[in-house]
């Protein structure tokens, strides 16, 4: 398989409210020094941050760091904090999700100024399939055929939607259709699509409940399934899409260095091999897993499609984009 080089981008709490109220996962408690940073997140990470957190807490910086976490569809985790939801470390699937924490003037426009970009991750947009793949799925072009029922998160609440809608688009241009081409490939790809759920976890657990016969989703969320002994495959479409996260410090004013420290520490080559094993891609060179994943030769990044600024107007409007339009005619719901 030929060889491709990722394309880059230059890119003491008193009281703990019911987890299902707040989306939060663990309330944590004060730690030694009394410094609790809240953390939020998309879904597909939790597990790493298992690991993330306390590997943290050991080292020099994270001794007597303690963390709340909570976890959802990055759209809709961003429009919590901006809408006052309180975070000190927020990771996030898309860049316009940390954009609008920018825009309300509650992260540093110079967020993304480091060496990775603001990225703590990368992934690629895979499908996921039953075990054996009965369907004999190999590409984009068997999601559109009569027999199969493809799952999807739903862009407007998801991240990982919005990537796997991108990958799709992308591929068709990679292969040479027009730009109206691509648009009615994806017009027929959600004509198939039987279960929209709010994030990619989400979507994930509906498919291995056996909805679909394919499911779009994160690279890493299909190495995760399989570890835990799913009954699933995974194929690596020839073009798709490199998925690049990123991670980000909340708050105005003289930097919460906890919260800074943190950030940093997910990049560094301890947190990235960490990282990579959950399945994510490295961010940085000289991690030793890096080797384990393939490089499709058609990989290509959001710039490749006008970047995140262009497709969110041309795609997700919420009155004219493409997709949008495509879902109201499916009666799906666009609110956000």
């Amino acid at each position: 398989m030929k060889k491709v080089t990722m394309p880059r981008r230059p890119i003491a709490l008193a009281l703990c409210l019911p987890a299902v109220l707040l989306g939060m996962t663990a309330c944590g408690s004060s730690g030694g020094s009394g410094k609790q940073l809240a953390l939020v997140a998309y879904s597909t990470p939790k597990t790493a941050y298992e690991k993330l957190i306390p590997a943290f807490q050991a080292t020099p910086a994270g001794k007597g760091v303690s963390f709340t976490q909570s976890y959802g569809g990055s759209g809709e985790q961003s429009r919590a904090v901006s809408n006052g939801q309180h975070a000190d470390v927020v990771n996030f699937s898309l860049e316009p999700d940390v954009e609008r924490l920018v825009k309300a003037g509650m992260v540093s426009p110079s967020w993304n100024q480091n060496a990775t970009h603001g990225f703590v991750t990368n992934s690629v947009v895979v499908i996921i399939v039953r075990k054996g793949n009965p369907k004999h799925i190999a590409g984009w072009s068997d999601l559109v055929k009569p027999s199969t029922q493809v799952v999807t998160p739903n862009p407007f609440t998801s991240g990982g939607a919005r990537w796997n809608i991108m990958a799709a688009y992308g591929a068709q241009l990679k292969e040479g259709k027009t730009p109206v081409q691509a648009q009615a490939y994806l017009t027929q790809l959600f004509h198939k699509v039987v279960s929209q759920d709010s994030s990619a976890r989400n979507s994930l657990q509906t498919f291995l409940a056996g909805r679909g016969d394919a499911l779009l989703s994160y690279e890493n969320e299909a190495i995760a399934a399989q570890k835990k002994g799913s009954p699933v495959e995974y194929v690596i479409p020839s073009d798709t899409i490199l998925i690049q996260s990123p991670a980000a410090v909340v708050g105005s004013g003289s930097p919460n260095k906890a919260a800074t420290d943190f950030v940093s520490y997910l990049v560094s080559p301890a947190a990235q091999a960490i990282w990579a094993g959950k399945g994510y891609r490295p961010v940085v060179s000289g991690v030793a897993a890096s080797s384990k994943f393939p490089n499709p030769p058609g990989l290509f990044n959001i710039d490749s499609v006008g970047g995140w600024k262009t497709v969110t107007k041309q795609f997700f409007d919420p009155e004219k984009g493409i997709v949008t339009k495509i879902e109201q005619s499916l009666g799906v719901s666009t609110a956000k």
